[in-house]
């Protein structure tokens, strides 16, 4: 099996019995590949990730195959306040449920890096509203600018975390697995 590389790889320090957590990432790939280096960890991977040790064990040295859930859509509208809306193309569906973390990028003033979804609207209004939209956990009131931009996208984000049993560092990369003959 052949894995090819997607996006930039990462690492974090781990220390015995306490949960580390590395930087958010978008989902890029249906797979992340974690190595243990120094010591062995106990490893989750998610939107809020706090390894314990009953999780997913990486002796030292190992490497381990995660399986990713990766989901995007394009954005075609931002409502700031408080909470921001974020809206989807017409006939298409958000992909992120209520408890998602998710990351837009795209936009020259609306980007924003894991935040948690709050709210799903896939109903259509008398109104004129025909478009999914969701409701996001970030304050963009002090962004006045008007949402202009044809190449925004939402996307899942999510955390590594490692419970060592003892001190190292977690390398993480996604990663799409190819099969050889």
């Amino acid at each position: 099996m052949a894995h090819r590389p997607v996006g930039a790889g990462s690492s974090f320090n781990f220390t015995a019995g306490t949960a580390s957590t590395s930087s958010a990432f978008s989902v890029q790939s249906d797979v992340v590949r974690v190595v243990a280096v120094g010591g062995a960890a106990f490893v989750a991977v998610g939107a809020t990730p706090s390894a314990t040790n009953a999780d997913y064990y990486v002796s030292s040295g190992e490497t381990a195959t995660l399986a990713l859930t990766k989901a995007s859509n394009r954005v075609v509208g931002v409502t700031t306040g408080t909470t921001t809306i974020v809206t989807v193309p017409e006939g298409t569906q958000i992909p992120f449920g209520v408890g998602d973390y998710v990351t837009l990028s795209g936009s020259t003033h609306h980007n924003f890096t894991h935040q948690r979804v709050i709210s799903v609207d896939t109903s259509a209004g008398v109104s004129g509203y025909f478009q999914s939209r969701m409701t996001v956990d970030y304050n963009s009131s002090g962004i006045v600018t008007t949402f202009s931009s044809t190449n925004s996208s939402v996307i899942t984000s999510n955390k590594v975390s490692a419970f060592g049993t003892g001190a190292g560092v977690i390398y993480y990369q996604q990663v799409q697995l190819t099969s050889q003959a």
